[in-house]
């Protein structure tokens, strides 16, 4: 098994999980720069938790995260320049 660094680790949550009243379930963290393609273009996204969608929504101040991408996300290094 090898490990491998994601390049630009700046990540922001994105959903993909429906309900039936079309509120997002849980958000996911996505590679920032793969956001806007999605939500224009209609391309699937990885989020840090292996689960592949289109970005259809943006999250909103104290929505639900996907527990795994948080975990991920807090263990991985600050990129150059983070303070």
């Amino acid at each position: 098994m090898s490990t491998m660094t994601l390049p630009e680790v700046d990540t922001r949550p994105e959903t993909t999980d429906q309900t039936d009243s079309d509120e997002p379930k849980m958000f996911h963290y996505v590679r920032k720069n793969k956001i806007a393609e999605s939500a224009v273009m209609g391309t699937h996204v990885v989020a840090l938790c292996g689960e592949v969608f289109p970005v259809t929504r943006s999250p909103k101040p104290g929505s639900p995260v996907c527990p795994a991408c948080k975990e991920i996300y807090e263990s991985l290094q600050p990129g150059p320049g983070a303070e």
